[in-house]
């Protein structure tokens, strides 16, 4: 596959060869995940448009979250903003469970399709408002938001199990949206700033139309 090799060649130039993670990228094509018009940009490194007026981050930029998120097998994982979903489905090659969750009932339905077409059904999809996390099913081992915090939203501490690794977009002063990884030590979160992504801030509620 051409664009997925392009790809793979992209993220060596950057230092990324984990071959699992490469592995269960390729075996989730991102062709079924863009709307027919787009797939020819299916694996740039550009963000490409999706419904509901949202858009799916580059094939680049999903590769690196996923590869910084380091999920390992057997662990929980929520991931806030499904989106076409994606990175829900590569996640779930490794992970025993993801629970993902997006305000538009459209994209939940949607992806929901695309898991059932790959037969992935350790994923439990979700229209809901996820700003804050997800309640009720117990803590998780790695969380992924797709979308801006003003600051750090330390409320994630609660949902996370010890040595817990939460990728978050936040806001920052100088209104650069910066990716963190925050890991969970204790009660705290020891913050690590990786690099400006082009997310929008989070909205609450779930969308009443989509």
């Amino acid at each position: 596959m051409e664009g997925f090799a392009g790809l793979v060649l992209r993220l060596r130039g950057e230092g990324l060869q984990d071959t699992q993670l490469l592995k269960a990228v390729e075996a989730t094509p991102r062709t079924l995940f863009v709307p027919s018009a787009a797939r020819s940009a299916a694996y740039d490194a550009g963000v490409v448009p999706i419904e509901c007026g949202s858009f799916m981050e580059g094939a680049d930029l999903a590769a690196q979250m996923l590869y910084l998120l380091m999920v390992q097998p057997g662990q929980r994982v929520l991931e806030i903003g499904t989106g076409s979903g994606f990175t829900a489905a590569v996640i779930a090659r490794t992970a025993e469970r993801v629970f993902t969750l997006d305000r538009f009932r459209t994209l939940i339905a949607n992806a929901q399709a695309r898991f059932e077409r790959l037969g992935l059904t350790n994923i439990a999809a979700r229209q809901a408002d996820g700003s804050q996390g997800l309640r009720g099913e117990g803590t998780f081992d790695r969380i992924l938001v797709t979308a801006a915090y003003d600051t750090t939203p330390r409320f994630f501490v609660d949902q996370l199990v010890a040595g817990g690794v939460l990728l978050a977009p936040v806001l920052m002063e100088d209104g650069t949206c910066m990716l963190m990884r925050m890991t969970k030590i204790g009660s705290r979160f020891e913050r690590e700033e990786l690099f400006p992504v082009p997310f929008q801030p989070i909205a609450t509620g779930r969308a009443r139309a989509l």
